[in-house]
């Protein structure tokens, strides 16, 4: 599950192969706008029938607060 939420959101923020890890904050990354955010909600939900409300996301700050959120919600 690690390796696609990695290479989906290296894809939505351009990012090259390798470059997203654990303890990114992901609104730090150059590339993280509005339109990320919502991709990245998007692609939850899509790619692992995670819906995350907007509200709850914004407490999420690293990738593996990600991670960990969608390992809680589909446990």
């Amino acid at each position: 599950m690690e390796k696609e939420l990695f290479e989906q959101l290296e894809d939505i923020l351009e990012l090259a192969p390798g470059t997203v890890t654990l303890t990114a904050a992901f609104r730090d990354y150059e590339n993280w706008d509005s339109m990320a955010n919502l991709s990245v909600i998007a692609m939850l939900d899509d790619s692992f029938g995670v819906h995350i409300a907007s509200q709850d996301f914004k407490n999420l700050i690293t990738v593996g607060d990600l991670v960990a959120e969608i390992a809680k919600r589909t446990a």
